[in-house]
């Protein structure tokens, strides 16, 4: 998928041999945890959303508007900056771009 490799690569120099803190809140509906996770203190999912290597997934994150409105600033600051995946004209949803694969398109 466009972006991966490098969303990858800096999730990985930012957890990989570390220990993390998980804070799960739900679960899918295939029985996998959801959560946030720590490094270091680092939200990860902040550090990601703002150097625009990762999407918030609304369909999963159900908490209060409070919540979401955090993840929506993040990623509304990487949009306007123009960084990472948001450089590309029209950058696809990775839900999206899984989807069309499995179609075979």
């Amino acid at each position: 998928m466009p972006f991966g490799k490098e969303s990858h690569d800096e999730l990985l120099k930012m957890v990989e041999g570390k220990s993390l803190k998980v804070l799960v809140y739900t679960e899918n509906r295939y029985g996998r945890c959801v959560g946030d996770i720590y490094c270091n203190g680092k939200f990860v999912q902040e550090v990601m959303l703002k150097k625009g290597l990762a999407w918030h997934y609304l369909a999963y994150d159900k908490r209060p508007e409070l919540a979401k409105a955090r993840f929506y600033q993040w990623e509304n600051e990487a949009k306007q900056k123009r960084i990472g995946l948001w450089a590309a004209k029209n950058p696809e949803k990775p839900w999206e771009w899984r989807k069309n694969k499995r179609g075979g398109n």
